[in-house]
């Protein structure tokens, strides 16, 4: 990757100097108004900007473009959004103001501040927007305390605090930047995979913590240009996600950020994706902060393609590859066939390739699913014998908005399943992690999992919602790889060539049931309670099950919530 730093980075503002167009940041990982841009898309249905936003994080401008679009039909036909529709509407231009282009903005000033610096706007701590520059300082925090019902050690807590920035020059270059100190004690389940895997989900270097937490910085930050009027990159270390379910089989959020150069291109009915990511494979001593750790690459593509007004159909590939911490140029092409690429190189590199389908319906139903494919062979699959290299994950998801015709009830219901082996690869540096952590699925492989949400939001203010996760998992040992741990090489399986079912071996089973109530005191200020209950079986007899009952409460500001959602 530090070849791209070095060549294709600068050579894009040399080639481009004179030529940016508006150029927005994008919006932040787990945005509270992704509730609201996913209802826009099933009420709009036929919203290209909305239909093509598989890939997350969507850019500022776009939603507010979506908003604006919606408080328009609004505004001449009063039926498309409920009260508390209209007032997520207004939240999300608040806080994306630099961007708001038409009516009242009145209702965005705050109507004391602090010594006419401070909070003069309801979002932003410090906000400057004159012409040519716009920059917004926020404080980051969460603080939770949590009871757990079988731990009789230390208190659970989250300790989360931090600043945001973000910024625009003459709307034609953003930046951005989010850093969080934290200390973490987590529910016992969770520090179970801490010890195992040696990572804190979501997160990269960390320290201990009186003795069973953890300590961590989170630290992201990108710049953006728009270099021709549908071409738009972004230089940055964050996250990305691809898909449209709760979980993502192409690529999630759940691991840690890495440095990645993002190109979109977005035109008529069409946006592609160009993604190239420097990654960190696994390592046993990872955080002994001695050493420079070694790095793996990805190239990524994903096309996605508006076929009807109401039908968006996008097709994905990815390799991911180790030359020994210099990045391959080979898959530096735009528009090449990575597996035709990977083919070339001589068949070395693990090589991915997918199929996501989205589909709005009578503006109350949405439709949606992925198709992975590592490896496929059509002979083995009808001979019904089990091949271990017939890896494939599938996705089928359906969003039922204003259920039972109750306004802001939603409902979302998953089914998730990956065939063992799926994402390994018989070179260690060449599997499908960052970081000692998976960056699809948090499962691995060899699963099947169903997933329900219920969320209604009865008030502006006040939001609630339930989520239940049901999970089969094949397990492994030290003694056995049955295909779910994709950190392990698949030349290592016990069972030869055949015989491998969904899921495969010793069968764990998961529950993971959560309430939670979240009320915003102030703009993007929440006081939140909830009850979790995580219940596992391993299925084998040598390793203890795990149980937890966990009370939480806490006070969150200007970021997503922390969660234990496997």
């Amino acid at each position: 990757m530090q070849y791209i730093i070095k060549t294709i980075v600068p050579l894009l503002f040399l080639l481009f100097p004179f030529g940016l167009f508006a150029q927005s940041t994008y919006l932040p990982q787990g945005t509270k108004h992704q509730a609201l841009l996913n209802r826009l898309e099933i009420l709009l249905q036929r919203n290209d900007d909305l239909n093509l936003s598989t890939v997350k994080p969507l850019s500022r401008k776009i939603a507010v473009r979506i908003a604006e679009q919606a408080d328009s039909i609004q505004k001449s036909s009063g039926q498309l959004l409920s009260k508390v529709d209209e007032y997520n509407l207004r939240s999300l231009l608040m806080n994306n103001s630099e961007w708001v282009t038409s009516g009242d903005t009145s209702d965005f000033y705050s109507r004391k501040n602090i010594w006419n610096t401070f909070y003069k706007t309801k979002a932003n701590l410090l906000e400057v927007n004159v012409k040519d520059f716009f920059f917004t300082v926020n404080p980051v925090l969460q603080q939770q305390l949590s009871f757990e019902s079988n731990n009789s050690g230390d208190q659970l807590f989250l300790n989360t605090k931090g600043v945001t920035v973000r910024g625009l020059i003459s709307k034609k270059l953003g930046f951005s930047a989010y850093i969080t100190d934290n200390q973490e004690r987590a529910p016992l389940f969770v520090q179970d995979r801490i010890s195992q895997f040696n990572a804190v989900q979501g997160y990269g270097f960390y320290k201990r913590f009186k003795q069973t937490g953890t300590d961590y910085i989170d630290a992201r930050g990108s710049i953006n240009f728009t270099a021709a009027k549908y071409l738009d990159f972004q230089f940055g270390y964050d996250k990305n996600f691809i898909g449209n379910g709760y979980r993502s089989l192409f690529l999630s959020d759940f691991g840690n950020s890495y440095l990645f150069l993002k190109i979109n291109t977005r035109i008529w009915k069409f946006n592609y994706l160009n993604l190239f990511t420097e990654l960190t494979p696994k390592t046993i001593n990872i955080n002994s902060g001695n050493k420079l750790l070694d790095k793996k690459y990805t190239s990524m593509h994903h096309l996605s393609m508006d076929v009807t007004p109401w039908l968006n159909v996008g097709v994905f590939e990815a390799v991911v590859f180790d030359r020994k911490n210099h990045f391959d140029f080979t898959y530096l092409n735009p528009v090449i066939f990575l597996r035709l690429a990977e083919q070339q190189n001589g068949s070395a590199d693990n090589a991915f390739v997918g199929i996501d389908v989205k589909a709005n319906i009578a503006k109350r139903l949405q439709l949606y699913g992925q198709w992975l494919l590592d490896e496929f062979v059509l002979k083995e699959v009808r001979g019904g014998k089990g091949w271990w290299a017939n890896k494939f994950g599938i996705q089928m998801g359906a969003k039922y908005i204003n259920a039972f015709s109750i306004k802001n009830l939603d409902l979302q219901g998953e089914i998730n399943m990956v065939r063992p082996f799926t994402y390994s690869h018989y070179d260690s540096l060449a599997n499908y992690t960052h970081y000692n952590q998976p960056m699809a699925h948090p499962l691995g492989a060899n699963f099947v999992e169903a997933i329900g949400i219920i969320r209604y939001q009865p008030h502006p203010k006040l939001t609630t919602s339930a989520r239940l996760i049901v999970w089969k998992q094949g397990t492994d040992t030290a003694d056995s790889n049955i295909g779910s741990n994709i950190f392990m090489v698949n030349t290592s399986r016990s069972s030869g060539d055949y015989g491998y079912k969904l899921p495969n071996g010793p069968r764990g089973t998961g529950v993971n049931a959560q309430l939670l109530v979240s009320y915003e005191v102030r703009e993007n200020l929440f006081l939140e309670a909830s009850a979790l209950i995580r219940n596992y079986k391993t299925g084998v007899p040598t390793i203890a099950d795990r149980n937890s009952s966990i009370i939480t409460a806490g006070i969150r500001m200007n970021m997503f919530r922390r969660e234990y959602d496997y």
